[in-house]
């Protein structure tokens, strides 16, 4: 999110998830959703196989 200069709400807002949600994912206390992977995957112009470490970028 650094690299995109993006604040946590912003992403929420993007990807219509709350900010406590994106909160959570960052500080490991809860993991995305299947959902969440694919609209981050798409938000970011990634694979969700990245996200999830499965593959290199």
């Amino acid at each position: 999110m650094k690299e995109e200069n993006l604040t946590q709400v912003a992403l929420a807002n993007k990807i219509g998830v709350k900010q406590n949600t994106i909160s959570a994912w960052l500080l490991e206390k809860k993991e995305p959703s299947i959902r969440s992977l694919w609209l981050l995957a798409d938000y970011f112009n990634i694979d969700v196989d990245y996200l999830i470490g499965r593959k290199d970028y």
